[in-house]
């Protein structure tokens, strides 16, 4: 399994959920492409927004490792904020003690269902 490490705390909402956006439709991309990939912020976005659980990687950080622990390599999703994001950084500094590897993706521009316009996503393996 894939952990898709990608940028989402940001005190503006409506950031949050394009990253959210993006991180879904990334998600589909590669599953489409027959990865197996896991990522926390399509997974978790709902359980914040609409449950009240935090948006700040503290609170997600012992989750987000448990699942790290059980992944075979992690993808970064380079998003605007990714090199900025403390989450991202901490996702990537725990993957590499645990040995696994890395790769990095680039956006890319793609249609989303959801908005029918031209939105920056993410691509394949840099």
């Amino acid at each position: 399994m894939i952990y898709l490490a990608s940028p989402y705390s940001h005190p503006d909402p409506k950031v949050r959920e394009r990253r959210y956006w993006d991180a879904c439709a990334f998600t589909a991309k590669r599953m489409r492409e027959g990865a197996i990939i896991y990522s926390p912020i399509a997974s978790s976005h709902v359980l914040s927004t609409v449950y009240g659980l935090p948006t700040h990687f503290a609170f997600w950080e012992r989750f987000d490792k448990a699942i790290i622990d059980r992944c075979a390599g992690l993808e970064v999703l380079m998003l605007d904020g990714w090199e900025d994001s403390v989450g991202v950084a901490a996702e990537i500094k725990y993957a590499a003690k645990l040995g696994l590897p890395i790769t990095y993706k680039r956006p890319y521009v793609i249609h989303t269902p959801r908005e029918g316009a031209e939105q920056n996503l993410a691509s394949s393996v840099v």
